[in-house]
């Protein structure tokens, strides 16, 4: 791509929004079990990246993953009846929040261990550049992540071997509760100048901005120029998890919470449309997330006996638990 799509970009970011505050709602509801990682405030990173990439180009994410899967092409439909634990997800209700996944769209799935997508992808990768596959991927991981023994071993491999992976550093200023200055020695960059990767700091909030330096980054590394790092620099205007709105953590200044709010993803690419054009996407995508929530609610919920399918690829039916020999 040599521009970004101002239009495309705006209903990506207002899509995951719209789905994230709706799923924030089932969880309240009791459909959503478990509650969620929102992606709140962050979606221009998500939009930005994946608008940079081919469809056959592979994406691997976070627990806090649904705007990637959703900004790779996911169907929102299915996506938010694989959050409610629904027959009709993407995953028959077995990944969920934190491990949704949609191969036909190039998602590996979301992944629940700190650190850990990044190792999946650049297998992956790896695996069909040596087949000859004209593929990149794009892995997602946040600020708590830079310091993960399996991150940093990506980061070495992905280098030794020139493999095409995009590591994306969504970098919202905390760890969960811990702020990246007391976590995080040196810099977020720096990390990557250790493997001779390069590495650049983008403004997170910024969908054009996100994708100026995602397409530069994939055009490299698809002509055999090697990884890269992004440190997204972005903030998570909601809870770090839902349980929060329950037990109302107190760990970030509330000056803090607005000035982060003032700079909104969907309103900085909204802002790039006239007035007519932004209320008609906002139009669509009302109906498109109305339309996702109406059929997750009303898929089934999976059959407890079929717990343990699906658990080898090779399709062996696992043995029941202890005592029944």
């Amino acid at each position: 791509m040599t521009g970004a799509d101002p239009v495309g970009l705006y209903r990506t970011v207002r899509l995951i929004r719209r789905f994230e505050q709706r799923a924030i709602d089932l969880v309240r509801a009791g459909q959503i079990v478990g509650g969620i990682h929102p992606y709140l405030g962050q979606e221009g990173i998500a939009a930005g990246v994946c608008a940079a990439l081919r469809p056959t180009d592979l994406v691997t994410g976070t627990h806090r993953g649904h705007g990637h899967v959703l900004a790779k092409g996911a169907d929102p439909a299915r996506t938010m009846a694989e959050l409610c634990g629904r027959e009709t997800g993407l995953n028959r209700g077995r990944g969920g929040s934190m491990h949704a996944a949609d191969l036909s769209v190039g998602v590996l799935g979301a992944n629940a261990i700190v650190g850990a997508a990044g190792a999946i992808l650049t297998g992956a990768v790896w695996a069909h550049r040596r087949r000859g596959d004209d593929v990149v991927g794009a892995t997602f991981f946040g600020d708590g992540a830079v310091n993960e023994g399996m991150l940093l071993e990506a980061f070495n491999l992905a280098a030794l071997w020139r493999v095409p992976v995009l590591f994306v550093c969504e970098n919202n200023g905390y760890a969960t509760t811990m702020p990246v200055a007391g976590a995080v020695a040196g810099t977020i960059t720096g990390r990557a100048a250790a493997f001779d990767m390069p590495a650049t700091v983008v403004d997170g909030q910024d969908p054009e901005a996100v994708h100026a330096v995602a397409a530069a980054a994939v055009a490299r590394m698809r002509a055999g120029g090697g990884p890269e790092l992004v440190e997204a620099q972005t903030y998570r205007f909601d809870a770090h998890h839902t349980f929060e709105h329950v037990v109302r953590l107190d760990y970030r200044p509330p000056e803090e919470v607005a000035a982060g709010r003032a700079r909104d993803p969907v309103d900085i690419q909204g802002d790039r449309l006239a007035p007519h054009r932004r209320a008609q996407v906002d139009a669509e995508v009302e109906a498109t997330v109305d339309a996702a929530v109406a059929f997750a609610l009303a898929g089934p919920e999976p059959d407890p006996a079929g717990a343990l399918d699906h658990l080898y690829a090779s399709g062996l039916t696992a043995r029941a638990g202890g005592g029944q020999g």
